[in-house]
């Protein structure tokens, strides 16, 4: 570089943020198999019953279980180390699977939706009590499943979708048994059909949420939870900083941010002191665990 400029690195490893996710795999175990088994028996039960908010579950229910092996493989991957090849590693391989459980949603709901209108115009005997029964099981291996990622569902999209997906499972499951009492009570077929539809409806609006917020981390986007100009107003504000730029804060991974910017500091900097500070204060307040900050004595920088 030309004559009067510093550059300077501090790369963040503060104790306010976690570097890799948390270890869910016992979680991931215990969630596939039980869920798979659920999705054997609700299937099974609903084609022979005749009951298509059985069958819409029961399909929800696959994708979530091929939801969660895709999450689990991806939490394995993000913990390789980097290479020549792969200099962060395998990290963003959390939000690729995030998107394609996406992906795989849509591809579901699409599925569920046909047949679900065509009982709807053409309504067939339902197994009301069957329909009690088996969604009673699906409500406690839901919970039970939601529960095991509970603890990670705030710091990891992975782990949110996982327990977001359980948790909806479950509700739509007590939807199924009210639907089963109804159709009991009065014997009307429309009931099994509409609450296919209504179970369509809340999947699609947490796999638009899902979605959103993949799509948002692959584009690079400052992750939730972080403010742009809070963390600019922090960098502008520190001693004798004139100017904030080239400032980006992105996802590595759906649990690791990272951060660069060019700060203008005309009387140079303390040293590695200073840019130590800079980085523990990014990870405790804005949990920023990698940052990379360039110091610069002048606003005139051509390569900047």
């Amino acid at each position: 570089m030309g004559a009067g400029y510093s550059h300077d690195h501090g790369h963040g490893h503060g104790n306010g943020h976690s570097h890799a996710p948390a270890d869910f795999g016992n979680a991931f175990a215990i969630g596939v198999v039980l869920n798979t088994a659920f999705v054997i028996i609700e299937a099974s039960y609903g084609f022979w019953s005749g009951s298509m908010a059985l069958v819409a579950d029961a399909g929800h229910n696959l994708s979530d279980v091929l939801a969660l092996l895709l999450a689990w493989g991806a939490s394995i991957l993000a913990k390789r180390a980097p290479s020549q090849r792969f200099t962060y590693g395998l990290k963003s391989s959390t939000i690729l699977a995030a998107m394609a459980n996406a992906g795989l949603l849509l591809v579901a709901l699409g599925a569920i939706l046909f047949e679900t209108l065509s009982r709807l115009y053409d309504p067939a005997p339902v197994a009301g009590m069957t329909m009690v029964i088996v969604a009673s099981i699906g409500i406690a291996v839901n919970t039970g499943t939601a529960l095991l990622f509970m603890r990670g569902r705030k710091d990891d999209l992975n782990i949110r979708g996982a327990f977001l997906h359980m948790t909806a499972d479950a509700l739509v499951s007590v939807g199924v048994v009210i639907a089963g009492i109804a159709i009991l009570i009065t014997g009307a077929l429309w009931i099994d059909p509409v609450t296919s539809l209504i179970i369509v409806a809340i999947i699609a609006w947490g796999t638009w949420g899902l979605l959103k917020d993949s799509v948002k981390m692959g584009l690079l986007a400052v992750p939730e939870g972080i403010e742009e100009s809070a963390v600019r107003r922090y960098l502008a504000g520190l001693p004798g900083v004139a100017a904030v730029h080239d400032l980006h804060i992105w996802a590595m991974s759906t649990t690791e941010t990272a951060l660069t910017a060019h700060l203008v500091i005309p009387g140079g900097t303390a040293g590695d002191a200073f840019l130590s500070d800079i980085s523990d204060h990014l990870a405790h307040d804005f949990r920023i665990g990698h940052s990379t900050i360039q110091i610069e004595t002048t606003q005139d920088c051509d390569s900047c």
